[in-house]
Order: structure tokens, then sequence, then C-alpha cells
């Protein structure tokens, strides 16, 4: 028996889905967003991908993939996140934080910090970056402005209303909690929303990484992008680096994921501390000079130079509403 025969004679399943099909998702996921699927995700597509045929009545994988090869642009949206994963935390790695708490404070003479969260999910991580930074500063209003992208729709709603289960929070130290959420009442009862002030720090975008330019104005203090990178080959890898390098300011971090390592790209960035990098060479430096000016970066940069910039919080609240410290009243969240 071939190994399609064995993948497609599963019993159980509602819709054929045969190795050719999972070769087509494979090329449509990859050509879209980088994403490198291997073999052993062929269940985990399968079961995702199965739920968008029942959404919208279509019968065969054969035909769904035939509606995406034709440019579907709201299904491309659909697939895309049903494919990407999205486990997060609130202060995920945390070791990073108080990493980049000293790093804010050891340059707090700067009239602005810029970080860009590049695969913010459902908002703790880029919430949990505008925490740090509120203790950094000892104010609700830091001069902090955090652009929080991802490839998925769906995660950046929820990022966005900045609403969450209590569960989400139950692992966080209760002073953590008390000062940055208000606590749901009535039928809000059992959910925490984020405090407003970290919210006006956030601008949330659609992002491709893929995507030739970024609307992503330089130069950045910071640097996320971490768990993401997994999901790309070296290749995708090495360039998505490269056009970090010319954003980043000279002592600029990049922080990643604890299972990600960029020993590929070395010479662009070097590894200052567990999983967190800075350039390794100077502005003037050769490398980054070339990082600048080969010719896909350097459209890109030029196009980021041109690109929408994210105007800083700072600049629409001066003063903080609440004493650093003070203890957020257990109100209602409002309208979600």
């Amino acid at each position: 028996m071939t190994n399609e025969e064995n993948f497609r004679d599963k019993s159980g399943r509602e819709f054929k889905f045969t190795s050719q099909d999972f070769q087509r998702v494979r090329k449509l996921i990859y050509d879209y967003a980088g994403i490198s699927l291997s073999d052993s995700k062929q269940e985990l597509v399968y079961s995702r991908l199965s739920r968008r045929l029942r959404a919208t009545g279509i019968g065969s994988f054969e035909e769904y993939l035939g509606l995406l090869e034709r440019n579907d642009e709201a299904e491309w949206q659909a697939f895309t996140n049903s494919l990407t994963t999205n486990l997060t935390s609130f202060f995920r790695e945390p070791h990073h934080f108080p990493i980049l708490a000293e790093h804010m404070t050891r340059h707090k003479h700067r009239e602005h910090f810029s970080i860009w969260c590049s695969a913010s999910s459902t908002g703790e991580e880029p919430y949990s970056i505008a925490m740090t930074a509120v203790d950094a500063f000892g104010s609700y209003t830091p001069p902090v402005s955090i652009i929080a992208t991802d490839l998925d729709t769906n995660v950046l709603a929820t990022a966005e209303a900045g609403v969450y289960p209590e569960e989400r929070v139950a692992k966080l130290e209760p002073d953590l909690v008390k000062r940055f959420f208000l606590r749901g009442t009535g039928k809000q009862a059992g959910y925490v929303k984020v405090r407003q002030e970290l919210r006006d720090m956030i601008t949330f975008r659609k992002l491709n990484l893929l995507d030739n330019s970024w609307p992503i104005r330089s130069p950045l203090d910071a640097i996320f992008c971490r768990n993401v990178m997994i999901y790309f080959d070296k290749a995708t890898q090495l360039a998505i680096l490269k056009k970090f390098v010319p954003l980043l300011r000279a002592d600029g971090l990049l922080f990643a994921g604890h299972s990600e390592s960029f020993y590929h790209a070395e010479e662009y960035f070097r590894l200052r501390g567990k999983t967190v990098y800075e350039l390794a060479t100077k502005p003037r430096d050769p490398i980054r000079a070339a990082a600048r000016g080969e010719s896909s970066v350097a459209k890109a940069h030029d196009s980021l130079r041109a690109g929408t910039s994210v105007e800083s919080p700072a600049a629409k609240s001066s003063e903080p509403s609440q004493a650093h410290g003070s203890l957020l009243p257990r109100g209602r969240l409002g309208k979600l």
C-alpha cells in the first residue's frame, strides 16, 4: 500500500484528504506566510481545515484548495488563521523582562522608547512589555510606544480588546493583577480587562513578516520576535533577521524564543545572554551597511522610513491618572 493510501484510508474521516492535498496546503502556507509544515502536521492540518470546509459548506479539500488558489481574499485570511499557532501567556519566558527593564532604566534620558512585538498573538506579550515599562519608569504613562503585530486577525481582535478569562492571570503576582487589571462583575464576572493606560501604549496591526516592506518606523529600542522563527526555514529566518538590522538602534535588543537560535545570522546578531541578541556590528560597520544596501532590504528600509509612523501614546497623555503602585478598584469591565 502506498503512503498516500495509508494516509487517505484512515477510518473516521469526514473528508477525503490525500498526501497531494497536504502538499498543496504546505505550498500555499509557505508561499504566503513562510510557515514550514512538517509531515508530522498532517493530522493537525486536516483537523483545523476540516472546520473551514464545514463553515463554508465546501464538500472536499480539492474544491477548498482550488478556492484558495483562485485567491479568495476572505478565505485566505481564515485559512491562515486556522493554521497559525497562538500559545502565549503573560510574562512568558520571564527572564527577558528584567533585561528589558534594565535597558529602559539605563537609557531613561531618551525622549522616547519604541518597541516592536512582531508576533503578538492574543496580546499577553505586548501587555507584559507595557507593564514592564510602567514599573521601569514609575509612571502609568511612560515614554514608550509598542507596535504589536500578527498575521492572525482573530488573535489581534482579542489582543486589542484586552479582555481575558481570570485563569489567564491566575499565575501572576496578586499585586500585578490589582495594579494592571479590572475585574469584571455581573455578566462580566470571571473576566479581567487590561488597564486603559497599558492599552494606550500599544498599537495593534496585521503584518506578515514575509511582506516586502513593513510599516514600522525606526529606530527601535527592542524587537520581540519570540517563538515565531521556529515555523520558518533557515533561509526565511535569515531574510527576516537581515531586515531587522536597520530598524534597531545601535544598542537595541532582539528577544528570541527559548527554542530559537540565530547562530546562522552571526554576521548580523551576537548572543548577549540567554535568547537575547544585540547587533553584531556598529552602525557604520561594513556588515550593517551591507544589510542596509542589499536591494531587497534597502527597498524595505526605504518603505519603512516613508511608512506610517506610530504615534507615541505619551504624546496623548503626559499625566498618570493614578500614582504608580496604587491599587486598582475591582470595578466593572464596561463595554466588551
